[in-house]
This record gives structure tokens, C-alpha cells and sequence, in this order.
């Protein structure tokens, strides 16, 4: 049996999300490097891409708007539907293995052309972990635009603090540059201290995954102090006006079994989360932020919802908890104060229990909410350049995969093959469920 030939070339498109989405799936050294294994290149003009078209050039690949010759095409978001030709392969971050809304259309627009689909979102080892992934620096520019508008939201309300001088993270551009900025932050804290009415400044951080890692990063840099769940109690206390306080919250601080006496369990959580019943809440009193980094879906217990926030805003006092940097961004998800997605330009609102409303900006009275859906794209450098590291070494196997042979007969690795939602048009066997979420069929396709 012949190998199948490499495709004439590989296709890195333009992305065009919107104006912020300046990250490429591989920069050019990457590029380069798969040039020099063999494989060729064809990188579409950007005006916004953090990379330049020269620098793709001058490792050898060819910049062109025309890529229909490529049957692999390769970006990092969504694509409208104008940008899918019939018969070609796609790797993206599709957006669709929840069967979301938004993107079934696209998803629709593939079938009907024949395309294939790989997810970066569905590579993953033997074990089930992803190994492409933006996470870490979804975390980093998350808790960076939370402390950012956690100082103006303060400011705001007549408190003058260090974090004032927290600027937004695609204004640092890179990691480096904003990890250094939060540190001097966090020594001014400690020369000057805070402000008696906002001691101790809390900030929780849930789940423990890439993107939490990468908000505990940087609030690392800011030099917090590590606190338990379990010490928060006594710390509201006796905090230091000096310092703040980071906690983590993982599954069995958010949760606890319905039937009394029954201890917590969290491959059980995991498969019956009817199971369990939400006290996530228990904490928020003792919170000045946080940074929401959990995967969720609708089955599991939410961690803030709009009851709660009613209640607590209800009182002359306001709560404790200023400001929720929603990092996962699940719109009416774990956090039902997440009525809508912003972008970097314009990260904020303030979410009004009362009157369950949203208005942009820091003012006005109810909890200031940071939503950006898209945050690594605020760190384009470092997150192209470690994302298109760990994408690298799996490119020559997906270039080699012959997609005009059957499903059956479809020569790629394990991750790839786990990443393959729709083949030829078809979705496949372990995304067939996704076909509930495409809505009816017109009389052609029965």
C-alpha cells in the first residue's frame, strides 16, 4: 500500500475574529523549520497578525491570498462560511463540540461542502489531557484586565490603591512586560498598604487547570499571599493591609453531596453532579475578586447566580466582592452575571442585580465584570509562539493524511484522529451527537 502524497502545500489563514485576534497557529521560525522537513507554506496577507508577512517570507513560505490549492488549512478561530472551499481540510479551534449556537452554522456550512474538521480543542493523549491548548495565557491576561479594573472600579468608589496603575494586558503585549508592571504593583502595596475598609484583599481562583495555572502565575508575580479555602474565615479578621491573598477553590469547595453524611467523591461528581448540590457561595463574603477558570456545562451546579448577587447588593452595605474576571466565559454559565462577551477594547461592566442589567464601563452600582471571550489574543507573541510549539511536531502527520481516502482507511495519530469531528462532510462517530444541535433538515439533505 502506497503512502499518500503531501498535500502541494499548507494554508495558514488570515485571521479576521475581529480586530484584536493578531495570533498565527505557527510563527515563522516554526514555519521555517517544517520548511526545511519538506513541507511548503502558503501564509495569507495580515495587516494585524503580530507577525509580518516579510518574516513568514523569509523562511520560505509564499504569501498569497489564494489558497485553494492547499487541502490543509490551518488557523486559530472560527471562519465565516464565505471562507470554506469544498473538499478541504480545516484545523481551527471550532467551537462546536458543545453543540454551541453560534458556530452551527458554520459547522452546517462545512458539511455541505465536503470538509474535514480538526479541533485544537480535541487533541489530547491516551489519557484524555489536551496537548494544544492558549489556556495559560487566557489566565495571565485574564487576572491582568481583572486587577486592571478591579483598581478603576475602586477608584471609582473613592479608594486610591496601587492597582489603579494595572493597565489592560493587550497594552503590555507581552507576558514579560506585564508580569513586571504587577510586581511593581505588588511592592507598592507593600511600601504603601491598603486602604483599612478593603483589608484583606482576597482574590479566589477557581479550578486548576491551564488557565487557572496561568492566573495563579501571575498573581504570583504580584507577590499575593497563599491562603487556604478553610482560612478565610479567620483572615477576614486578621488580614494585613500589606498584603493580598490568593486562594484556589477546586471541586469539593464549590460542591457538596445532597444526602447527608455522604463524603465528596469527585469521579462521582464528575459522572452524577445531580448528585451534588452548589456552596460555592459560602466563600463570596470573604472575596474581593475573582478569576472564574472551571470548565463547566449546564449539568454542573452553577457558581455564582444572579439570586445570590440580588441579595447581597439588596442590603445599605454593598458585598465584599468587587469585581469577577469570568476567564472561562460561559454566558449565563457558571457565573450568571455573564450576560455577554466584551473584547479587549472594552472589557467591562457592571452587572445590576436589581434590575438584572449589564452597562459598559466601571460606574454605577452593582459588580464590575470582566468577560473577554477571546484573552489570549491579548498576548499574541508569547501565545502564538507557545501554542504553535506544542502544534509543531504534530503538522508532518496531519500534512501526510491522504482525506480522499475512506474514514476507515485514514492513516493519523491518536490525537489527531480523537481532534477529527467532521470528515469529508460527515460527523464523525464520536460526534455524531452534535447532529441533535444542527437543527432540521431541509428536504434535500432527508
Amino acid at each position: 500500500m502506497t503512502k499518500p502524497s503531501q498535500p502541494a502545500c499548507i494554508a495558514i489563514r488570515r485571521e479576521d475574529k475581529n480586530r484584536w485576534e493578531r495570533r498565527s497557529p505557527l510563527i515563522p521560525e516554526q514555519v521555517g523549520q517544517l520548511i526545511g522537513e519538506g513541507l511548503s507554506f502558503v501564509v495569507q496577507h495580515s495587516d494585524i497578525r503580530t507577525f509580518s508577512d516579510d518574516e513568514y517570507r523569509e523562511v520560505g513560505a509564499e504569501i498569497r491570498e489564494d489558497t485553494s490549492d492547499c487541502p490543509l488549512v490551518l488557523g486559530v478561530k472560527e471562519a465565516p462560511g464565505p471562507v470554506f472551499e469544498p473538499g478541504r481540510a480545516y484545523a481551527f479551534f471550532a467551537h462546536v463540540a458543545k453543540g454551541q449556537p453560534h458556530n452551527m452554522p458554520m459547522l452546517k456550512r462545512m458539511m455541505e461542502l465536503g470538509c474535514s474538521l480538526i479541533d485544537y480543542e480535541k487533541i489530547t493523549d491516551d489519557a484524555g489531557r489536551r496537548l494544544v491548548f492558549f489556556g495559560r495565557f487566557a489566565g495571565i491576561a485574564g487576572v491582568v484586565d481583572m486587577l486592571s479594573g478591579l483598581g478603576q472600579r475602586l477608584a471609582v468608589l473613592g479608594f486610591d490603591t496601587p492597582l489603579s496603575h494595572v493597565r489592560l494586558a493587550h497594552e503590555y503585549g507581552r507576558v514579560a512586560l506585564a508580569k513586571a508592571a504587577v510586581a511593581e504593583v505588588g511592592r507598592d502595596v507593600v511600601e504603601a498598604g491598603l486602604p483599612p475598609e478593603l483589608t484583606p484583599l482576597v482574590i479566589g481562583v477557581t479550578g486548576y487547570g491551564h488557565v487557572a495555572k496561568g492566573a495563579w502565575e501571575m498573581l504570583e508575580a504580584l507577590g499575593a499571599t497563599e491562603v487556604e479555602p478553610v482560612d478565610l474565615p479567620a483572615l477576614m479578621a486578621d488580614g494585613d493591609r500589606r498584603s493580598v491573598y490568593r486562594v484556589m477553590f477546586r471541586e469539593e469547595h464549590t460542591v457538596e453531596p445532597v444526602e447527608f453524611g455522604h463524603r465528596f467523591d469527585l469521579k462521582e461528581y464528575f459522572a452524577h453532579p445531580e448528585l451534588y448540590r452548589a456552596r460555592f457561595e459560602d466563600h463570596l463574603p470573604h472575596l474581593t475578586a475573582l478569576a472564574n477558570c472551571i470548565y463547566w456545562e449546564p449539568r454542573y451546579p452553577r457558581l455564582v447566580t444572579k439570586r445570590w448577587l440580588k441579595q447581597a447588593f439588596a442590603g445599605d452595605r454593598p458585598p465584599r466582592l468587587r469585581v469577577i474576571g469570568d476567564i472561562s466565559c460561559d454566558i449565563n454559565g457558571s457565573i450568571e452575571a455573564t450576560v455577554k462577551a466584551t473584547e479587549p477594547g472594552a472589557p467591562f461592566y457592571v452587572y445590576e442585580p436589581e434590575t438584572d442589567t449589564a452597562r459598559d464601563g466601571v460606574q454605577g452600582p452593582g459588580l464590575l465584570m470582566m468577560a473577554v471571550d477571546n484573552l489570549p489574543c491579548e498576548l499574541p507573541f508569547d501565545s502564538s509562539r507557545e501554542f504553535g510549539t506544542a502544534l509543531l511536531p504534530l503538522i508532518p502527520a496531519l500534512a501526510q493524511a491522504d482525506f480522499n481516502a475512506s474514514l476507515d482507511r485514514l492513516t493519523m495519530p491518536g490525537p489527531l484522529r480523537r481532534a477529527l469531528i467532521l470528515y469529508r462532510g460527515r460527523l464523525t462517530p464520536e460526534y455524531a451527537y452534535i447532529e441533535q444541535f444542527l437543527g432540521p433538515k431541509r428536504s434535500s439533505e432527508r
